[in-house]
């Protein structure tokens, strides 16, 4: 039981962590979309996007956690 409550504490940690990486803190802009010249709106409609690397991260970890945890499972099975 002590297991499985670190384990959840890990993980709860780990999901902190990485929303709390994913907050993105921009200053407003000038409000004309990201575009130079002030004319229409771009094609992304100006919302920012990152490299993605926050969430592959947490994917990762995610995906370790669950995989950790299946060995886990099946060393318990065999004692």
């Amino acid at each position: 039981m002590k297991k499985r409550i670190q384990f959840v504490l890990i993980f709860i940690f780990t999901l902190l962590i990485s929303s709390v990486s994913m907050a993105q803190l921009t200053e407003p802009g000038d409000g004309n979309g990201g575009d130079p010249n002030g004319e229409g709106t771009p094609v992304g409609g100006g919302a920012p996007v990152g490299s993605g690397l926050a969430l592959v991260i947490g994917l990762g970890l995610a995906y370790g956690g669950k995989k950790t945890y299946q060995s886990q499972l099946k060393n318990l099975d065999k004692v």
